[in-house]
């Protein structure tokens, strides 16, 4: 298990700070966040819990540069993310940010190596380096026999790991991971939580969305929360991180 709250002693790898998020459909307005105000250090393995409706994945999207706020700022990487231009958000997005999803979020039409390319696709990257970074990282996972294979050709917790291999292979210091465990038994959600430890162990950050007590166990620190704000942390947002 990772170190306890270990972002009071590691710089921060992003914070936000105020952060409210409000969707608005005529006269009707919605508060999914509401003041949201999180450290997470370099290095951390963080679980973030909470029913639904709490304002978990709204979190996860903010993070993930997916969605920006109604107010407030994230720092990411020493960077205000509210200053990036659609461009730079898309490079952040595809270069510092690795994407796990409940649904695996895998196109059905490719095989697996050319699944864990599509990150390097708008890059500079060749085409000779992004097939064996792609294998590189498949076989990381322990999919090297499965390269070939589409999705459909695999269990639920092998796509999910094609999915991590993907998350992987632009070697991001950010993962964040939106439910992994929801759609896989329990055995390819242990075999997914470890690859995460392993993860985490190589010195990524790791910031998992999750309503399971189990996967949030994982984790050195559990962030709760309710009616789209933080009810609990066990660091303070005004700790140093």
């Amino acid at each position: 298990m990772a170190p306890e709250h270990a972002s009071a002693r590691r710089s921060a790898l992003l914070e936000l700070e105020g952060i409210w998020k409000t969707y608005r459909s005529g006269a009707l307005a919605v508060d999914a966040l509401r003041g949201v105000s999180l450290r997470v250090g370099r290095g951390e393995f963080v679980a973030v819990m909470g029913p639904s409706g709490s304002g978990k994945s709204t979190l996860m999207h903010i993070l993930g540069c997916l969605d920006v706020p109604s107010a407030g700022r994230y720092i990411l990487e020493g960077r205000d993310v509210s200053a990036l231009d659609d461009g730079q958000l898309a490079e952040v997005r595809s270069r510092r940010i690795g994407f796990v999803f409940q649904q695996f979020n895998l196109l059905a039409s490719l095989d697996a190596v050319r699944n864990v390319e599509l990150p390097l696709l708008y890059s500079d990257t060749s085409r000779a380096d992004r097939r064996r970074l792609a294998l590189e990282a498949l076989e990381r996972v322990g999919l090297a026999d499965r390269v070939d294979h589409r999705p459909g050709e695999l269990s639920g917790g092998q796509q999910q790991r094609v999915a991590i291999a993907r998350a992987l292979v632009s070697e991001p210091n950010l993962i964040l991971a939106d439910e992994p465990t929801g759609n896989i038994d329990s055995q390819a959600s242990a075999e997914v939580m470890n690859l995460l430890l392993d993860l985490h162990g190589e010195g990524r950050t790791i910031v998992v969305i999750t309503h399971e007590a189990e996967v949030a166990a994982t984790a050195g620190r559990t962030v709760r929360m309710r009616d789209g704000a933080i009810v609990g942390d066990p660091v303070p947002s005004g700790a140093p991180a």
